[in-house]
């Protein structure tokens, strides 16, 4: 049996755990998969047809939308060939969580995007965990600066 590659490439997507979203090039939510809706509380009915200002802190709104912008007009990021990129977003009850994520882009034509796809995780754990470890690390060397220091004026 041959397989259908539209049909592998529509239920792996739909079917994976990590958020799958595709906006046009204005910023609008076309594609919502299972994984966002658990990942951000918004069903796909809700989403879709959104701006991408639901899962963006109102803080990094403006930064956002300079350089989704300017990467529609120019067709270029300094984030595709897979670069995994940490960022805060936020959920429908309004918790934040961290997400690391790549981006496909999507071609309209030769330099013209129609949109870009971000394939998402949930690392608000992991970075919790590094932001715990860097807070002890400085800790621990605050307490051998104070060591030291007063073992040499003794």
């Amino acid at each position: 049996m041959e397989l259908d590659l539209e049909q592998f490439a529509t239920t792996l997507i739909r079917s994976m755990s990590e958020a799958v979203i595709y906006a046009d090039a204005d910023g609008i939510i076309r594609w919502w998969n299972g994984g966002a809706e658990r990942m951000f509380g918004y069903s796909p009915r809700e989403a879709l047809g959104q701006s991408l200002d639901i899962i963006i802190p109102e803080n990094l709104r403006a930064r956002h939308w300079e350089g989704y912008n300017q990467t529609m007009e120019t067709g270029e990021s300094r984030y595709d060939a897979g670069a995994l990129l940490s960022v805060p977003a936020i959920r429908k009850d309004g918790s934040r969580l961290s997400v690391e994520f790549t981006i496909v882009p999507f071609r309209a034509g030769p330099g013209r995007l129609a949109g870009i796809a971000a394939v998402m995780r949930d690392a608000t754990k992991q970075f919790e965990e590094m932001r715990a470890l860097r807070k002890q690390v400085a800790q621990y060397r605050a307490t051998i600066g104070k060591s030291s220091t007063n073992a040499t004026s003794q």
